[in-house]
């Protein structure tokens, strides 16, 4: 079965809440009417009743029946009946009186061949045991169809006002929802080529405004991940050319002539580097790629950073000491962890810290424990990072120097990004300060429990 639309929803609520409010509204106003006209005819009975007692009062025997037909042809539609004491018929002023009258005191409603009568039953002489009774029977027809007039005029309003509701619902539901048509058109344009398109929020409603918001901030999200994969692919086949390139020449220049065998060994170490450098540059790919997965599981045990540390500034000491490069740690502190994984984070700082630190510079190691938790810096002297390359620092293959040194099997510009992986994998942050001739990068890791 085809589901509703929304519009259609909206418009058939609409119509059933006008329907049951203009049925509500119709019934009340039906139940006062019918009150009013019985009120009406109380007080139309109650003066007739004291008008034929006084009529009645003194009259002779004889004259009774003149007296009652001169004061009932003032009222054509009222009829009278009078009862001796010993319940024998005496007068009734018309043939179509009912047979059978309800015998109870006060006002009641008879219906008699098609002819609707409110009746009154009371005592000709209220202070006499044995008085006769009188009953007034008034023909209310008229009231009934008028009753029923309202009541046909209550269902055919219902029915139209849910009708008319119904339809302006549904234009109005139609009209409210064209924003949400436009973001259904905009999405339908979407595609690769066409991430750049955006909602007017400003036009939104409020109640809309919101999710025209996320729905642009979605489209850049997607427009900025496509655009980093793009690069991403581009810098793949980049860094992957010069070493496949460098593989192919060196083995087709081997294969022109035969060598000695000296020859061959030494194309084949040389191939070598370039496979194994490839090898890493894949290792890395698949590493960021498990932990773009949320794969990255970190072990975790107890850690002395200061003991870490420790270990990668000795492996690193004889380097800086080629750089003339001067290496220090200070603070300390514990947190849990993986081992391998923040040793290998440090180690890329550092690496970089040295090869961009001038001779004759240093590169320090600060370790805060904080309450909450824990801050490790590495920064070091020389040439500064402008602001609007540090928010690039941890993209794939970027470098902040324009040289790309193609083919390079060390700096494949993949180190940071994996860096970042790590810490975030510990639930941690890193950032990158650079200001006043220092370049700092900000390593931020929970305590753990």
């Amino acid at each position: 079965m085809r589901r509703l639309s929304l519009s259609s929803r909206l418009a058939l609520l609409f119509a059933a809440c006008t329907a049951v409010v203009s049925l509500f509204a119709g019934v009340l106003f039906n139940r006062a009417s019918e009150a009013h006209f019985i009120e009406l005819d109380q007080q139309q009975l109650d003066g007739q009743l004291i008008g034929l007692r006084r009529a009645l009062q003194d009259v002779q025997p004889g004259q009774r029946e003149a007296r009652l037909a001169d004061e009932l042809s003032r009222q054509a539609d009222l009829a009278l009946r009078i009862t001796g004491s010993d319940g024998q018929r005496e007068y009734d002023s018309s043939t179509q009186i009912p047979e059978v009258l309800p015998p109870q005191s006060g006002l009641t409603t008879v219906s008699h061949e098609g002819t609707e009568y409110r009746v009154l039953n009371a005592p000709l002489y209220p202070d006499k045991p044995d008085s006769p009774q009188l009953t007034l029977l008034l023909d209310i027809t008229h009231h009934q169809h008028f009753l029923q007039r309202m009541q046909h005029l209550i269902w055919l309003t219902v029915g139209l006002s849910a009708l008319a509701t119904a339809l302006l619902g549904a234009w109005a539901a139609r009209s409210g929802l064209r924003p949400l048509r436009r973001m259904s058109a905009v999405a339908r344009g979407i595609s690769a080529h066409s991430l750049n398109a955006r909602l007017p929020e400003a036009q939104m409603p409020p109640e809309l405004a919101e999710m025209a918001h996320s729905f642009n901030a979605m489209l850049g999200r997607l427009d900025d991940s496509f655009q980093r994969l793009s690069a991403f692919s581009a810098d793949i086949a980049h860094e992957l050319r010069t070493p496949l390139s460098n593989l192919l020449t060196h083995t087709q220049v081997t294969l022109t002539r035969p060598r000695p065998i000296e020859d061959y060994r030494e194309a084949l170490h040389s191939n070598l580097e370039e496979l194994q450098w490839m090898a890493q540059l894949v290792n890395d790919m698949l590493y960021l790629a498990k932990a773009d997965h949320g794969l990255l599981m970190p072990k975790r045990e107890a850690l002395e950073l200061a003991d870490e540390s420790d270990v990668l500034l000795e492996f690193f000491a004889p380097l800086a000491e080629d750089a003339g490069v001067t290496l220090n740690r200070e603070g300390h502190a514990r947190i849990e962890g993986d081992r391998s994984m923040l040793r290998r984070a440090l180690s890329n700082l550092l690496d970089n810290a040295l090869r961009f630190t001038p001779a004759a510079g240093s590169v320090r190691l600060s370790i805060v424990d904080q309450p909450q938790a824990v801050q490790v810096s590495i920064e070091n002297t020389g040439d500064g990072i402008s602001a609007e390359l540090l928010p690039r620092l941890f993209d794939r293959f970027y470098r902040a120097d324009p040289a790309r040194q193609e083919g390079s099997s060390e700096h494949a510009g993949l180190g940071l990004a994996i860096t970042q992986s790590i810490v975030r994998a510990h639930g941690g942050e890193i950032r990158c300060e650079s200001d006043r001739g220092w370049t700092r990068f900000v390593i931020e890791l929970p305590k753990g429990k």
